[in-house]
């Protein structure tokens, strides 16, 4: 059992690595920008039929450590209800077994 967790560890650092050495001209991006770059490529005259709400209030575009704040808080939410949510599973089970286990004894 631990040389399958040992490999499996070393498999995902060689899943993440290896793509940083072998390509080495690629650029990585994130999808809003591929996705824009389709659009205007598509149709040049292409408006956006909305902006985004913050950038609205204070009158431009936000800047990239504010944006990547906004998204790790997010995340951060998210985690926090995913591992609530599955916190109360495994404590319901626990006490569903404890309640199946104090029965037996009473019989």
């Amino acid at each position: 059992m631990k040389k399958k967790v040992i490999l499996g560890i070393l498999v995902i650092f060689l899943i993440a690595l290896v793509p940083l050495f072998v390509l080495k001209d690629a650029e990585f991006g994130g999808s809003d920008d591929a996705g824009s770059q389709v659009v205007e490529e598509m149709d040049p005259s292409y408006e956006p039929w909305a902006t985004p709400i913050l950038e609205t209030i204070i009158g431009g575009e936000l800047p990239g450590e504010v944006e990547s704040l906004f998204f790790c808080i997010q995340t951060g939410i998210g985690v926090g209800i995913i591992a609530f949510i599955m916190g109360r599973f495994v404590e319901r089970r626990k006490w569903m077994n404890k309640e199946g286990d104090s029965r037996d004894y009473h019989r």
